[in-house]
């Protein structure tokens, strides 16, 4: 086991080189300019040109790909050109929120994949199966900015439930730290939800022809043990993947979500730095969420291992 940890911590590595070199071109070939966007229209060239070589985007790109791949090599990430912070404390700043909606949104579409998924077994030979199926479907094809501008109008302009946007930290009050996250939560659970659904689906259906769950009935057990107890259990194992990839996906930052909810994550965070041209926040940013999901997926493998004894790596 400690063998393949370190193989997979390994091979990190590469996969973080390529994510670094693919990110450093992309955005150093994107028009803009951080010093015109710092200085202001009325800058002069002189400006602009002398804030460009103290901030040293007038050296070559593999000059400056060879500085950035060195600092973060040591654990240097670097500091923003814009606010003259660290990128490590910048992205730290924006990761409570950030984690804070990954949590309750992945709550929130476990509570409704799981119940769906079983009442579509338990009623698979009634209406309610397709239904289950049609409602899971719709939930996926959404798009998030339009449910989300939908429940901002209905919950927080029309009802006044609950707040329109911002985020409030949990030390403020657990109510109000809720009462922000619970819109773009339902907002990105919903698609998650939809996905896990079928999928759990799906494999309940197929573990319920085994021969341990004939074995099951035989003994007398009641459906609903027999379909908790052991169906749902066996295909919890392959829905793992689909869970953590989403939480993966959520850790990374809701772009669009947190946007529009004005969340100050690690979604925020990639927007701002593109509108600012702040290379070294956006490329330490791309570059911790490739980890997160690198890691995320590492630690589903492990799971793997928990959730199944007859998985072992050697």
């Amino acid at each position: 086991m400690l063998q393949y940890i370190g193989r997979r911590l390994l091979a990190l590595l590469p996969v973080l080189i390529v994510v670094g070199v693919i990110v450093f071109t992309i955005i150093h070939l994107t028009p803009g300019d951080p010093a015109s966007v710092i200085l202001g229209e009325s800058a002069t060239q002189e400006e602009v040109d002398q804030l460009r070589q103290a901030l040293g985007l007038d050296q070559p790109l593999m000059s400056q790909f060879i500085t950035w791949i060195g600092q973060v090599a040591t654990g240097n990430l670097g500091t923003s050109v814009f606010s003259g912070e660290p990128v490590a404390q910048t992205i730290i700043d924006r990761l409570g929120p950030t984690v804070s909606l990954a949590i309750v949104a992945c709550m929130v579409s476990l509570c409704i994949a799981i119940p769906t998924a079983i009442l579509a077994v338990w009623k698979r030979d009634s209406v309610l199966d397709p239904a289950f199926m049609s409602v899971t479907l719709l939930g996926v094809s959404i798009p998030n900015f339009w449910l989300a501008l939908l429940l901002i109008l209905l919950f927080a302009v029309v009802l006044r439930w609950l707040p329109v946007a911002g985020y409030v930290p949990i030390s403020e009050g657990v109510w109000s730290w809720l009462s922000h996250l619970i819109l773009p939560a339902v907002v990105l659970s919903v698609q998650q939800a939809g996905i896990i659904s079928r999928m759990l689906r799906d494999g309940m259906l197929d573990i319920m022809h085994q021969d341990y769950i004939r074995t099951a009935r035989a003994k007398g057990l009641k459906e609903r043990v027999v379909l908790i107890k052991h169906t749902l259990s066996n295909a919890m194992i392959p829905t793992t993947t689909v869970i953590g990839a989403s939480i993966a996906g959520l850790l990374g930052g809701a772009v669009v979500t947190e946007t529009i909810f004005a969340i100050p994550g690690i979604g925020g965070l990639i927007v701002e730095s593109i509108a600012r041209r702040d290379y070294p926040v956006l490329q330490g940013t791309v570059l911790f969420v490739a980890t997160v999901y690198v890691i995320v997926n590492l630690l589903v493998d492990l799971t793997y291992a928990v959730l199944d004894p007859r998985i072992r790596y050697d």
